[in-house]
């Protein structure tokens, strides 16, 4: 691993206060990153996030609301770029999901994981690009999963959500690559945090024993490849999808 491979650059991070957000504000923050990141409701969360990452030698800046809120995404992007003058690196993490069948997916769901994990992607990266256009650099990753790359069983909402930012991906990769502005797509498999936790033993113990490592993910493993991506090491990658599952 190099050593603080993230020094000086400027880190937006959605959904950063718990679960593989988090494992990446403090992996980018020990590899010498300014990180902001932001939440939608658990105060308590946010508090815990921003003394940890102090803990680290940080100096977090954290912003509360709705990823789906085009105003919370220009508003959050426009106090990042008056405190630090810019920003290098977005994640679009923010996520949501619910374990239910096709038939108990209300109207309502639907739009809630939708908007979530697409359109907030969407919307953010529309805030930050002007940005990073005139600086012609930057790096936009998008926190994707297995479950739109391989044939797994997953909530089709989310699935489809997902698939979707697959899409936002490829096509926003090509038409800002020209301004050396990389976008590319992580997609973990089960980690020991989200949807790990949420689904039950039986399931979890299929995905175990269909993968090839044997065992869920690690955060903190997927933390180290996010940082990777968006570092100055990768300047090559564009419109990548990073499949990270254990060997399904």
């Amino acid at each position: 691993m190099t050593a603080r491979r993230l020094e000086g650059k400027r880190c937006l991070i959605t959904g950063g206060t718990r679960g593989l957000g988090l494992a990446m504000a403090k992996a980018f923050t020990r590899h010498g990153a300014r990180v902001a990141i932001t939440y939608r409701r658990d105060r308590a969360d946010a508090d815990a996030a921003v003394a940890a990452l102090t803990a680290l030698g940080g100096e977090p800046l954290v912003y509360q609301g709705s990823v789906a809120d085009a105003a919370h995404a220009t508003a959050t992007v426009a106090a990042v770029n008056a405190a630090w003058g810019g920003i290098d690196v977005l994640v679009n993490n923010a996520g949501v999901t619910q374990v239910l069948p096709m038939a108990l997916i209300e109207e309502a769901d639907w739009d809630l994981v939708m908007d979530t994990n697409a359109k907030g992607a969407f919307l953010f990266a529309r805030a930050v690009l002007r940005g990073m256009i005139r600086a012609r650099a930057g790096h936009i990753l998008n926190i994707g999963t297995a479950g739109s790359e391989r044939v797994l069983e997953a909530p089709i909402h989310y699935a489809a959500a997902k698939a979707a930012l697959r899409g936002l991906t490829d096509a926003l990769a090509r038409e800002v690559g020209r301004y050396n502005i990389q976008v590319n797509l992580l997609a973990p498999g089960l980690l020991d945090v989200g949807m790990g936790q949420m689904l039950p033993k039986h399931r979890i113990g299929e995905y175990v024993e269909q993968a090839s490592l044997g065992r869920l993910g690690k955060a903190e493993e997927l933390a180290e490849i996010a940082a990777f991506l968006v570092s100055d090491e990768n300047r090559f990658m564009a419109a990548a999808k990073i499949v990270a599952d254990g060997g399904l």
